[in-house]
């Protein structure tokens, strides 16, 4: 196809104006994205090869639909004009990627580097964008390194590609499966269609992938095939998928001196964010329906989040595998008993300074990212910790021995054994590790 040049106007669907060609930002499989303007604002349009595009009506139909639905949440770069055709073809508007997000393959790569506190927060958010997603009964299709970005600073995460975005149960436009390493083995199979079960499997290995930074399937069996033909590849990754650390089979662990990465990574993380891939991998293989939903992994994720502390010294990650054995700082050395806990609607939060505790926490909302208590130091005995009341909520302290006394704003709940704190909708108590 011929491409655009800077100036020249595509139409939009319906007479809704036009936009002017800027920039080519890029080209991928399917089409062309380019830098537009629009009522004076920029945006990036994405246009179709017209010989890619295997069913245009019902194509153009998915999207429009998609555009009328409004997006999910702010994580999605999602349709917002469609374009007239044109020379066989045509394209979609959607927001422009900001500079400071970076793609995920990137990141992959170790071309940008994300801390953990962002990666925490870079996975709760692509796991909350998807049960929004899946809230309103769509299904992606096509999750993969390629269609999203990571804002490295932040956290925050943008997902693009959403033109396969379709009602769950119907087959996108594009016939699209998805891609070698991201799809489910029934698709690779060929015994199943895109659903949320199989963005669900698409999910766990973005997970994985983002934390242990390797492929979950990809193991000794992988090394020693030699050559990956279409047979070896369906074997791998459909017949007869075996996850790198099941428990149950060795086969297809790690190779020593290949997969560095697994085998750092994956002993570094806590039984419970170990189980929830195993499940994932080990029995979510087999059956669609144990693969672990988006509220599931919510909560493995903000209870990981939990576990990762900052040394109060050096600053520091630290994060705990162990809730009974004594914290040692890898930075300065610094050694600290195990925290208290503070055990509130199924989480045992370590007091620790500078831990939050978060809405969802106390059950107020699904809020992960609001806080409303903060651990902190005395700074005449650093031995004293307590929790600051950060929220606009008084909150009703118990004691052994004592009377009940209110924490109002900016005041502190000591950390000791025995204390509880009544919040706006539950109660938590402080105990042992």
């Amino acid at each position: 196809m011929k491409e655009f040049k800077h100036g020249d106007k595509i139409p939009l669907a319906g007479g809704a104006g036009a936009c002017e060609i800027q920039d080519k930002l890029g080209e991928g499989g399917q089409g062309i994205v380019y830098k537009v303007s629009l009522n004076g604002k920029p945006y990036a349009l994405k246009w179709y090869f017209a010989n890619k595009l295997q069913n245009k009506t019902k194509f153009m139909k998915y999207i429009e639909e998609n555009i009328k639905r409004t997006s999910p949440n702010e994580d999605f770069l999602w349709p917002q004009y469609l374009t007239s055709e044109k020379d066989g073809s045509f394209g979609y508007i959607m927001d422009i990627r900001p500079k400071e997000y970076s793609d995920f393959s990137d990141i992959l790569l170790n071309k940008v580097k994300l801390s953990a506190p962002a990666t925490m927060t870079a996975a709760l958010n692509l796991v909350s964008a998807f049960r929004a997603l899946h809230g309103k009964g769509l299904s992606y299709q096509d999750l993969n390194d390629g269609n999203f970005f990571i804002n490295a600073k932040t956290g925050a995460v943008l997902i693009c590609d959403n033109d396969n975005v379709t009602p769950n149960g119907e087959p996108n436009a594009g016939n699209i499966g998805g891609k070698p390493g991201y799809m489910a083995p029934e698709i690779v199979c060929g015994k199943a269609k895109p659903d949320t079960y199989t963005d669900a499997h698409s999910l766990a290995v973005i997970l994985f992938k983002l934390f242990v930074r390797h492929d979950p399937l990809m193991g000794v069996k992988y090394v020693n095939s030699v050559c990956i033909t279409e047979a070896k590849e369906l074997e791998l990754y459909g017949t007869n998928p075996v996850f790198i650390y099941d428990p149950n089979d060795k086969s297809n662990r790690p190779a020593a001196g290949v997969h560095n990465n697994a085998i750092n990574f994956w002993p570094l993380f806590p039984k419970f964010f170990q189980d929830a891939f195993i499940k994932s991998f080990c029995e979510g293989m087999k059956n669609p329906h144990v693969r672990l939903a988006e509220s599931q992994w919510e909560k493995v994720l903000i209870q990981l989040r939990d576990e990762l502390l900052e040394c109060p010294k050096c600053k520091r990650n630290i994060l705990l595998k162990d809730s009974t054995i004594k914290i040692i700082c890898s930075g300065c050395k610094m050694e600290f008993n195990p925290p208290f806990r503070l055990d509130v609607n199924g989480y045992k939060i370590p007091l620790f300074p500078g831990v939050k505790i978060y809405e969802r926490h106390i059950g107020d909302s699904t809020d992960y990212e609001k806080s409303v208590g903060e651990v902190i130091m005395n700074k005449s005995n650093p031995s004293l910790w307590g929790i600051k009341n950060i929220s606009d909520t008084i909150w009703v302290m118990s004691a052994p021995g004592k009377e009940d006394k209110q924490i109002a704003k900016d005041a502190v709940v000591p950390v000791a054994e025995g204390v509880s704190a009544k919040f706006k909708n539950c109660s938590g108590k402080i105990v042992k590790p």
